[in-house]
């Protein structure tokens, strides 16, 4: 498969499926969708809810959440990332729902003091890449947080 948006490795903002998460991190906050009958929150996004075939509507959560998986990236694999290497990229788990693992950049946090299930908060930062010049997209991330 080939991206041929102008705007890779930006996320696409104009996606049917994700567009809404975008838009509420545009506004600096963190939304999933839940499930309308059976209140299961369902992430990735789907178009409808998996375990009961309910309509799902984006909910927003606290923002919590522990530290579940992560790696740090040293090396540049695309042009784009360059500048920011090293990297932690992560998976979290939110505490409204452990199930709910959001792919994110892991940032302000000791990379050598790491361990799993470390409480973890969103912070909303701007995301560029030099080579997609004046265009940027605001996305969550997350830092380590003593609770």
């Amino acid at each position: 498969m080939t991206i041929e948006r102008s705007t890779f490795p930006l996320p696409d903002v104009d996606d049917a499926m994700t567009a809404p998460f975008f838009a509420a991190a545009a506004r600096d906050a963190l939304e999933i969708p839940r499930c309308v009958a059976c209140a299961r929150f369902v992430w990735y996004p789907e178009a409808a809810c998996p375990s009961c075939g309910g309509s799902l509507e984006w909910r927003p959560v606290s923002g919590l959440a522990t530290l579940f998986s992560w790696a740090v990236v040293q090396r540049v694999f695309l042009p784009a990332f360059a500048e920011q290497v090293p990297y932690v990229t992560a998976l979290v788990a939110l505490v409204e729902d452990p199930a709910v693992r959001v792919c994110t950049y892991l940032i302000d946090s000791e990379t050598a003091a790491l361990v799993a299930e470390m409480p973890c908060e969103v912070v909303f930062r701007d995301l560029n890449f030099p080579t997609v010049e004046g265009v940027s997209v605001r996305v969550p991330m997350f830092r380590v947080t003593p609770r």
